[in-house]
């Protein structure tokens, strides 16, 4: 286990029908471990390469600004941006 920076969240709307984060990530940084109560949809505002530990191992994702995509309820995960620069994405969890 590695103690990593976290990524900063920033909550824009939290109402009884969405829930939406800004999420920015220097370099190195993480979430932490978590599991998504809701299904969710991730906007990424910035190319990136994201490292996503998982239960089932290490995982690699690259995101391309502009390229949404969705994922359900019940993913556990953590989170590190793997690129050199800082990435951002929007999350969008439907509630």
């Amino acid at each position: 286990m590695t103690n990593r920076i976290q990524a900063v969240p920033t909550t824009q709307i939290n109402n009884d029908r969405a829930i939406v984060t800004e999420w920015r990530f220097a370099p190195g940084t993480e979430t932490g471990w978590h599991t998504h109560g809701h299904d969710y949809i991730v906007v990424p505002m910035t190319n990136g390469m994201l490292h996503l530990e998982t239960p089932d191992g290490l995982k690699e994702f690259e995101l391309i600004a502009g390229q949404s995509y969705t994922r359900g309820a019940g993913v556990n995960h953590n989170v590190i941006n793997a690129s050199t620069h800082e990435v951002v994405f929007v999350e969008i969890e439907i509630r």
